[in-house]
C-alpha cells in the first residue's frame, strides 16, 4: 500500500512539474513580440522584416513589432539579441552578415553560439549599380574604367562585413583594380548616396534597387547569380558576364538568443516556415524577386557552420582587413 501510494506521488509530482512549461508554450506569446532588424528602414533586411512580422502578427495573435537597430554593417542589432532575454520576445533577422562578422571583425561583443537558429527565410539576388554619370555599360567597361583610374572611382556599401561590401571587393581583387569603399549605415541609405552621385558605384539586393532601376536613376550592370532577376529581364546575369566567380551568396534567416527554450524555438520555426509558405507572402517576395526559404532550427545552424568558413575564404581572397 505505502509503495503504490509513493509511486503515484511520484507520477503526480512530474506530470505536474511539466505543467507549467507546456502551458506557457500554449499561451506564447502573451504580448508582443519585437523583430531586430540591424539595418535601417528602405533596405532589403527592412522589406522582408515587415512582410514576415505583419504575416506572423495575423498567425499568433500578438503584434510582431520590427525595430531597426542598424550599425557597425548588422552587428550592432545581432550584439542587442544575443544579449536579449531568452523569452522567445526577442528575435532577430539576419542577413549573411552573421557568417562573415567573424571574418571581419578581430573583436566582436557576442558570438554564434550566442545566438539559436530558428529558420532561413530567403535567399536575395544582388545587383550591380552604377550612376547613370558612369561611362560604363557592363562590367567590362567599368573594370576597365577603375583600372585606368586607380582609386579614383568610389562605391558604396550597407557596411563593413556585409556582402555589399565583400561582393565588391571579391570583384576588385580577383581584376587587380582599385576602388575606394565608402561605408554607410545600410544599403538603403548608401542607394540614396548612389541615386545621388556621391558614390559611383553599389552592390545590393535587387529587389529594394528596383524601383530606381526603372525609373533611370541608376543604372545595373549585373545581377550576381547564373540567372537574370525576372523582374529586371535586360540585366544580364554573372554567368553571362562571364564572371561567376564574382558571385556571393544573399541569405536571410531569423534567430534568438541562446537559451530560448526547445519548445519556444519550435513553435517560432512552425510560425514562420507557415508564414513564408503562406499564399500572400508567397506573392509578395515573387512580385519583389525575391526567393523564399525555410529549414529546421537544426539545418539552418548547419547551414551557419558551412558558410562562416566560406566567408572567411572569401574575405581572405579579397584581401579585407578585419576591423
Amino acid at each position: 500500500m505505502f509503495q503504490q501510494s509513493r509511486t503515484t506521488r511520484v507520477v503526480l509530482a512530474l506530470a505536474l512539474a511539466t505543467v507549467p512549461a507546456v502551458a506557457w508554450a500554449q499561451a506564447y506569446p502573451t504580448r508582443p513580440v519585437r523583430l531586430i532588424l540591424p539595418f535601417p528602414p528602405g533596405g532589403p533586411t527592412d522589406l522582408l522584416g515587415r512582410t514576415i512580422a505583419q504575416k506572423l502578427s495575423e498567425q499568433v495573435g500578438q503584434q510582431v513589432v520590427p525595430e531597426n537597430r542598424p550599425g557597425a554593417g548588422g552587428n550592432v542589432g545581432l550584439e542587442v539579441a544575443a544579449k536579449s532575454p531568452p523569452d522567445g520576445y526577442s528575435l532577430v533577422l539576419t542577413s549573411s552578415v552573421i557568417a562573415s562578422a567573424p571574418a571581419l571583425y578581430a573583436k566582436l561583443n557576442f558570438k554564434q553560439s550566442d545566438l539559436a537558429p530558428i529558420s532561413l527565410v530567403s535567399e536575395v539576388r544582388n545587383i550591380l549599380l552604377v550612376h547613370p554619370a558612369v561611362p560604363a555599360k557592363n562590367v567590362k567597361e567599368l573594370v576597365a574604367l577603375a583600372r585606368r583610374n586607380p582609386g579614383k572611382l568610389n562605391y558604396g556599401s550597407g557596411g563593413v562585413g556585409t556582402t555589399t561590401h565583400i561582393t565588391p571587393e571579391l570583384m576588385l581583387s580577383i581584376t587587380k583594380t582599385r576602388m575606394t569603399h565608402v561605408p554607410y549605415k545600410g544599403s538603403g541609405l548608401a542607394l540614396i548616396g548612389l541615386v545621388g552621385g556621391h558614390v559611383d558605384a553599389l552592390v545590393m539586393a535587387a529587389p529594394a534597387a528596383l524601383e530606381q532601376v526603372k525609373a533611370g536613376k541608376v543604372r545595373g550592370l549585373m545581377i550576381y547569380s547564373t540567372e537574370r532577376f525576372p523582374p529586371l529581364p535586360n540585366v544580364p546575369s554573372a554567368k553571362e558576364e562571364g564572371v561567376e566567380d564574382y558571385i556571393v551568396r544573399l541569405w536571410y534567416g531569423i534567430l534568438a538568443p541562446a537559451g530560448t527554450p526547445a519548445n519556444l524555438i519550435a513553435r517560432l520555426n512552425s510560425e514562420i516556415v507557415k508564414a513564408i509558405q503562406s499564399a500572400d507572402v508567397q506573392r509578395r517576395f515573387s512580385d519583389a524577386g525575391v526567393e523564399p526559404l525555410t529549414s529546421t532550427p537544426e539545418e539552418f545552424a548547419k547551414f551557419i557552420a558551412v558558410e562562416t568558413p566560406r566567408y572567411a575564404k572569401i574575405v581572405k581572397d579579397a584581401n579585407i582587413p578585419a576591423q
